[in-house]
C-alpha cells in the first residue's frame, strides 16, 4: 500500500513537473517572437505572464538561473540620462519582478535594512532575493544609495530600494548584461 502511494505520488510529481516545464517553454518562446515594439512587447509580456503557473516549485535552481542569465530583449531595457549627460541603461524593477515571477515563480524578496548616512544626505538600503528550486534555494544581497534630496522619482527609500532590488538580482544574471556595457 505504502510503495503504491508513493508510486503514485511520483507519477503526479512527475507530471506536475512536464507540465510546468512545457508551460515555462511555451511562455519563453512568446516572449522572445514579442514584436519589438516597447508597447507590443510589453503587453505580450503581460499576456505571457498570465499563462505562467505561479504555485509549486517546479525547476531545478540551475535551470532557473540559466534562464536568468539569458540576455533580455532590448524591448525590456530603458535608458535614462545622468546629471552629467552619459545614458544608463536600466530594466525597471517592476519589469524585474516580472522576469522572476516567469522563471522562479516561488522567488522573495526582502528589505534587510535601511541607512540613512551620517550628513543625512543619502538613504542605502540592502535588499535580498532568494530563489528556491526543486534542488536548492540560494540568496542574494545588493544595496541601493539614493540622494536625500533627489526626488525625481519617488522618494528616495524606493529608490534606493528599486536600485537594491536590481543589483541583487543582477547577482543572478538578470541584466548583467548592461553592467558590462557600460564600462566598455
Amino acid at each position: 500500500m505504502a510503495s503504491s502511494s508513493l508510486s503514485s505520488s511520483l507519477k503526479l510529481n512527475h507530471l506536475s513537473r512536464t507540465v510546468c516545464y512545457l508551460n515555462q517553454n511555451r511562455c519563453y518562446s512568446k516572449l522572445k517572437n514579442a514584436s519589438s515594439s516597447s508597447a507590443a512587447a510589453a503587453a505580450e509580456f503581460d499576456k505571457v505572464v498570465d499563462d505562467v503557473p505561479t504555485s509549486g516549485i517546479c525547476r531545478p535552481l540551475s535551470e532557473i538561473l540559466k534562464e536568468l542569465n539569458k540576455k533580455v530583449p532590448d524591448s525590456l531595457v530603458k535608458t535614462r540620462i545622468e546629471k552629467d549627460g552619459f545614458p544608463i541603461r536600466y530594466i525597471p524593477w517592476h519589469t524585474v519582478n516580472r522576469v522572476l515571477n516567469l522563471h522562479a515563480p516561488e522567488w522573495s524578496g526582502e528589505v534587510r535594512n535601511i541607512t540613512y548616512s551620517a550628513d543625512a544626505k543619502t538613504v542605502s538600503v540592502v535588499y535580498r532575493v532568494t530563489l528556491y528550486g526543486t534542488d536548492a534555494e540560494i540568496f542574494r544581497e545588493s544595496t541601493g544609495t539614493a540622494s536625500v534630496d533627489d526626488t525625481s522619482y519617488g522618494d528616495p527609500v524606493q529608490k534606493a530600494e528599486a536600485m537594491a532590488f536590481r543589483r541583487a538580482c543582477a547577482r543572478f544574471g538578470l541584466g548583467l548584461h548592461l553592467y558590462h556595457e557600460e564600462s566598455s
